[in-house]
């Protein structure tokens, strides 16, 4: 496999993790609630802090430094292929350096919960997800999506081609070939 081909698919493998996270940790955080017109307390974004970790979320995040670290590796690497061996390096130096910045990706998550959630509501959902119900939910939640950005990819291209067989048979009905 080429470098290129390497890198679209490792960038295609960061933004389908990208999209699990946002999906699973965020998309309860867009419905509008009456939590997110001040500040949240420091408890509640500690109760929120302790919903993304008990749902598993930190196993969704984990990948994002490493695969932001990975993906400006592998962009540097086409153009600087006699250096392959101190990227590697260099990517592996950062990786351990910047551990720590899972910490900041679950306190982004747990700040936009509590702007959302009110601390009742995250303790409600913290419960929720201590229940082997929820536990079932957060253990299989990020495969179903999985499936369903399968799908839906799936779809899309399906519907990408009715689209354009469509557009071309209008577009032949005015006399253009396309």
């Amino acid at each position: 496999m080429n470098n290129r081909s390497h890198s679209s698919s490792h960038t295609t493998s960061l933004v389908r993790v990208a999209a699990m996270v946002v999906c699973t940790c965020l998309a309860p955080s867009l419905a509008p609630s009456v939590a997110c017109a001040q500040e949240p307390a420091a408890s509640a974004i500690a109760v929120a802090r302790d919903v993304v970790i008990t749902k598993g979320a930190t196993n969704m995040a984990e990948p994002l430094v490493r695969g932001v670290i990975e993906s400006v590796k592998n962009n540097l690497l086409p153009t600087n292929p006699q250096l392959g061996r101190e990227l590697n390096e260099v990517a592996a130096t950062l990786q351990k350096e910047f551990e720590g910045k899972l910490n900041e990706v679950i306190d982004t998550f747990a700040r936009a919960y509590a702007r959302r959630f009110t601390e009742a509501e995250l303790k409600d959902l913290l419960l929720f997800y201590k229940t082997p119900l929820g536990q079932k939910f957060s253990k299989e939640e990020p495969a179903a999506i999985e499936d369903g950005l399968k799908g839906a990819q799936e779809w899309g291209d399906a519907f990408s081609e009715t689209v354009f067989a469509r557009v071309r048979a209008e577009m032949q009905k005015k006399g253009h070939r396309l």
